[in-house]
């Protein structure tokens, strides 16, 4: 089944770096038993605490944008049940990664290791990145954002890409940003995909 949904993923133009992984990471153990026999068809999934693992289609177009290699330093937000962490983790990211919920933080950071990822895990607000950690080489955000907020992109290296769903609903545009070397941005937008949204604090920094 799985080789099944990465040649549906080929067709679908996904390049064939996050095709190798996404062949290797096992999608089946990030779901819940009742959910099994649905792990390897191109839909999102209830994971708990009101959240989704994401359509895989979509976990390998967010990959595809960021354009990884191999030893680049990614920050995600949103770790969800670990599916897009393993599969950063597989294409030899190094991944640090925020959860806000703390029913899934906890799960996904006990669970992850025992399949073999090791991410460095983060409990708290992804608006506000990781500074103490930062710079990245590239930012991807996994729940739908109303803002892509001033801290993520000052996080970003020069050089350095973030993927972001923005929006002000379920569904919402891919944003790609490139930060130029002297500071400005390269921003191109890449289609509508839902997602759960992202929980809304009372102010962000806004660009």
């Amino acid at each position: 089944m799985r080789k099944k949904l990465v040649e549906e993923l080929r067709t679908r133009g996904i390049p064939e770096d996050v095709l190798k992984a996404m062949g290797e990471v096992p999608r089946h153990c990030f779901l819940e038993n009742a959910f099994l026999e649905l792990a390897y068809q191109d839909r999102a999934l209830q994971i708990g605490a009101g959240q989704t693992i994401s359509r895989p289609y979509t976990v390998a177009f967010q990959t595809e944008l960021l354009e990884l290699k191999k030893g680049d330093k990614v920050l995600e937000i949103g770790t969800g049940c670990g599916y897009q962490t393993a599969v950063l983790l597989t294409m030899g990211a190094k991944v640090f990664t925020i959860e806000r919920q703390k029913l899934l933080f906890d799960k996904t950071q006990k669970h992850l290791p025992l399949l073999g990822f090791h991410p460095k895990f983060f409990y708290g607000d992804g608006y506000k990145g990781l500074p103490s950690f930062a710079p990245f080489d590239k930012i991807i955000v996994t729940a739908g954002a109303p803002i892509i907020p001033d801290d993520l992109i000052l996080q970003l290296k020069p050089g350095g890409i973030l993927v972001i769903p923005v929006g002000p609903e379920d569904v919402f545009t891919m944003h790609k940003l490139v930060k130029m070397a002297d500071g400005s941005l390269q921003e191109t937008l890449h289609g509508t995909f839902r997602f759960v949204p992202m929980l809304e604090e009372k102010e962000w920094g806004k660009r």
